[in-house]
């Protein structure tokens, strides 16, 4: 089948049904809209969600109808997304993944409004690449301490040998991803993330939890360590939400922290001219690799 341009140089074979259906109702955006934003974004995009197992919700009738997550294949599905067995369970149901921008389109066209990757890919399927600490605030935490808690993470992640970026996460908050070599296994990295929260909650617990108590959330920062089990997962780098807004997860570099870039400052619809103009704040995500001290 002949590709279609969508933006210098990247095309896609997936015919899009019905373009112009709305994902997003109160801000117009359409399923052509999400795919020109991934279009812009991919080349920054691929490497964070290309050939790694994916977890996706599903909202077939936009953000306002019902909504499926899903791990697995389901009728229908476009051939562009891939299924794999998972190495431990062979006989288990199968993973999905996409291998290039055509699988994206596919899962545009699946209304997949979020993309949630495992933090490994299929080559090194039981070792991480990736530590994702996952800061959720209560309504009533102000986002200077969301900025202030993710700067401590950085300094803590450091002082075990480790690099960290930082990237709104299309809601509240902000995820700390420390690149890893991929040499220690899920236990371990896990543990490693665990430690960290932990420590963060007993040094302030008056700021920090490290366990989800709705009961404790309010005045408090959650220091989400579960990203980093074997089977959990994050939303991807870049990934929209299926949330009011049309907002996007979207790597920022440190000293933006200091600007005005605030929890819901970038969305579908204004993301591109950053795309354009800035330099990608993670184009050393991987070179930046240190292995985890077990």
């Amino acid at each position: 089948m002949a590709k279609t341009p969508i933006h210098d140089g990247i095309e896609t074979s997936v015919e899009l049904t019905h373009p112009d259906r709305i994902y997003w109702p109160d801000d117009k955006v359409s399923k052509q809209d999400l795919l020109d934003y991934y279009a812009l974004a991919w080349e920054r995009m691929k490497p964070f969600v290309a050939n790694r197992p994916l977890a996706l919700l599903r909202c077939p009738d936009g953000i306002d109808g019902p909504r499926f997550f899903q791990k697995h294949a389901w009728k229908g599905i476009n051939p562009h997304i891939e299924e794999i067995a998972d190495p431990e369970d062979k006989d288990a149901a199968k993973f999905l993944k996409i291998e290039d921008f055509d699988g994206l389109a596919a899962l545009v066209q699946s209304a997949a409004l979020e993309i949630h990757p495992w933090g490994t890919t299929t080559d090194h399927w039981e070792m991480p690449d990736m530590l994702i600490m996952d800061l959720d605030p209560g309504e009533d935490v102000a986002w200077s301490k969301v900025v202030t808690a993710a700067r401590e993470i950085r300094d803590r992640l450091s002082r075990q040998g480790l690099i960290s970026f930082v990237k709104t996460s299309g809601g509240k908050g902000l995820h700390v991803v420390a690149s890893l070599k991929p040499q220690a296994n899920w236990s371990q990295v896990k543990d490693a993330a665990e430690a960290v929260a932990h420590a963060m909650s007993a040094d302030s617990p008056e700021t920090y939890l490290s366990v989800a108590s709705k009961a404790k959330r309010p005045g408090h920062i959650f220091v989400d360590y579960l990203r980093n089990g074997r089977g959990n997962t994050a939303v991807a780098p870049y990934s929209s939400r299926a949330r009011k807004g049309a907002p996007v997860s979207m790597p920022v570099g440190w000293e933006e922290l200091d600007g005005k870039i605030g929890p819901a400052s970038f969305s579908v619809g204004n993301a591109a001219s950053r795309l354009k103009a800035s330099a990608d704040p993670w184009a050393d995500f991987f070179k930046a690799a240190s292995p985890l001290k077990t």
